[in-house]
């Protein structure tokens, strides 16, 4: 699980252990924290440190990717606050996306390949549809107001739109907009590891005039009411999360990988080991 530094306080987690990873990409935003929910191995790594003191484009996304992938991951819920670009999305609203859009600028940091190993994934549908519709049984068990589908743009921030682009956004059909998932979707579709978001809404960006535009404090109020809902979720979902990892995803690279495996660097096979090791 990839979201505030408060998830992992579910009713029945076990926590076992916070372990300290070191990935040659860096280091990750915190130490992990591993524990048991329902008999199953569970890890919960806060996106932005505890304390929340990682801005999203100072985010290693590649270590964050990597650490959980070298720990065994093979599934990711990601929680993520979001700004929503439509009437009936409402604050408090979950919306399980399903596709992207990428605004971003940092798009070579959103890859584990290249020096020597050329791969490209198949991502035109970026998000584990079989995780997605655990996570809406989930919701529906609950009673939570969801929706289901919607497009996520991916802009760089840390400062909110204005409204220019928040109109852009909207005349383009996107549905909520926020600053960290899309690279998390692409790394973890690289290291084989099926990936679904529960994006939370936190406010109706700055589109919406008769509102308050977007500010920290008001999106605050959200975020503590969203992480409840979450938690309720993710105990929800999680002993629905089969044990064996053989959905699409977890074969992500059988059909991605160009470079012939006899011209693979050897430091660059050996860096992404938890990532090709099967390949190796």
């Amino acid at each position: 699980m990839i979201g505030g530094s408060g998830l992992y306080e579910i009713d029945g987690f076990e926590h076992g252990e916070e372990i300290v990873v070191e990935t040659p990409f860096g280091p990750p935003s915190d130490a992990v924290v591993s524990g048991f929910f329902a008999g199953r191995r569970v890890c919960f790594l806060p996106r932005h440190g505890r304390g929340h003191r990682i801005l999203p484009s100072e985010l290693n996304h590649r270590a964050n990717l990597w650490a959980l992938r070298s720990l065994g991951v093979r599934w990711i819920v990601a929680v993520t606050a979001v700004g929503s670009l439509r009437e009936e999305y409402r604050p408090r609203d979950i919306v399980l996306v399903d596709q992207f859009y990428d605004r971003t600028s940092q798009r070579a940091d959103h890859t584990f390949f290249g020096n020597g190993i050329v791969a490209h994934v198949s991502f035109g549908d970026p998000v584990s549809e079989k995780l997605r519709g655990v996570l809406r049984d989930a919701a529906t068990s609950l009673d939570l107001r969801h929706h289901d589908g919607g497009t996520y743009v991916n802009m760089d921030g840390p400062a909110f739109s204005t409204r220019a682009e928040s109109e852009t956004n909207r005349r383009l059909g996107f549905d909520v907009i926020g600053m960290t998932n899309l690279p998390e979707a692409k790394l973890a579709r690289e290291a084989e590891i099926s990936l679904a978001t529960l994006a939370m809404i936190t406010d109706y960006d700055c589109w919406k005039i008769e509102e308050e535009a977007v500010n920290a404090h008001a999106v605050i109020e959200h975020v503590q009411a969203n992480a409840e809902n979450a938690k309720r979720v993710l105990a929800a979902a999680i002993p629905a999360i089969p044990a064996e990892p053989n959905w699409p995803e977890h074969a992500a690279l059988d059909n991605a990988i160009f470079t012939d495996r006899s011209l693979w660097p050897e430091k660059t096979a050996e860096k992404l080991r938890p990532i090709l090791g099967r390949f190796l």
